[in-house]
């Protein structure tokens, strides 16, 4: 049975808004109040945080200006995902997109509800910030995005991107 790409792409959002929220759920229970839980000495660690501002921590406090612009960017990024073909050729592109959204969402679920994000990811070995699995989908969508965009696509595979027909750029799938 072919899925039609938008029940699939709103299947996968809700596995991977799943997954985020279960995760972050269980880092209340379980991290909240605790000193975190050590996974790997003085490398890796389960600290939990609430983040009242954006990546890094920046913008905090700034929660309604934050879910002004998630809802902004998750407009724009619906509009590319509905220009997209459904072929099997631009299925990694729709995936990123999901993968994309699905951080955006899981973050801006956190700011609405708790207003603040909850991270409990520590990488203490270079003492980078705390992150959480929402971050993790949206780091790892920017570097498909842009393999994909540089190594994958062909100039006029992305001309959709532009607004023209996807029609026009039919391939075969085989």
């Amino acid at each position: 049975m072919k899925l039609n790409k938008y029940v699939a792409g709103f299947l996968e959002l809700l596995i991977l808004l799943s997954l985020d929220q279960i995760s972050k759920y269980w880092a209340i229970i379980y991290l909240k109040g605790t000193a975190g839980i050590v996974l790997i000495q003085d490398i890796f660690e389960l600290q939990y945080l609430e983040n009242h501002g954006a990546a890094f921590g920046i913008l905090q406090n700034q929660r309604v200006f934050l879910l002004c612009i998630t809802v902004a960017i998750l407009a724009a990024l619906g509009i590319l995902f509905w220009r997209i073909p459904h072929q099997k050729h631009f299925w990694p592109l729709q995936f990123t997109l999901v993968l994309l959204v699905s951080g955006a969402v899981g973050n801006m679920i956190d700011r609405f509800w708790r207003g603040y994000v909850v991270d409990f990811f520590y990488f203490k070995l270079i003492d980078f910030p705390i992150f959480n699995i929402a971050d993790c989908y949206v780091v790892v969508a920017a570097f498909l995005g842009i393999f994909f965009v540089c190594f994958y696509y062909q100039d006029e595979d992305l001309q959709l991107l532009k607004g023209k027909n996807s029609k026009d750029f039919q391939k075969k799938d085989e």
